[in-house]
């Protein structure tokens, strides 16, 4: 017969915090993305440099700056991140603001082609 060795076995103390499980709705966080996306592009962007940036800049230090092309898009109405006719104070931020709504139109819209009956109803064939 054997003997039986007892040892102590330490157990993790038990919290007796009660913790929060308040979840978010999605609508919620879809609402303060938009927020904080219009103040970032509205008011933040009159903050932004002047300095040439990115494919800019790298045109400007390997001298090829002068091989630019006019865009087609070039006399669009949000041409140069400006609002063509607007105060130029504004201006940067107003385009801000409309690119931001164009992005939330177009992807609203593409949710609700996806989600439309009769896309349901192909799919179930």
């Amino acid at each position: 017969m054997s003997a039986r060795s007892t040892r102590a076995v330490s157990t993790p103390a038990v919290s007796t915090r009660t913790v929060s499980t308040r979840t978010v709705s999605t609508r919620t966080v879809l609402v303060v993305g938009l927020l904080v996306a219009l103040v970032v592009a509205g008011v933040l962007s009159s903050y932004a440099s002047g300095s040439p940036d990115g494919l800019n800049r790298v045109a400007l230090d390997l001298g090829f700056a002068d091989a630019e092309r006019a865009s087609a898009a070039g006399d669009g109405p949000l041409a140069g991140y400006e609002v063509a006719g607007a105060d130029p104070r504004w201006s940067g931020g107003l385009a801000g603001v409309l690119g931001c709504l164009m992005v939330l139109a177009c992807s609203s819209l593409f949710h609700l082609l996806r989600r439309s009956p009769r896309a349901v109803a192909t799919q179930g064939d």
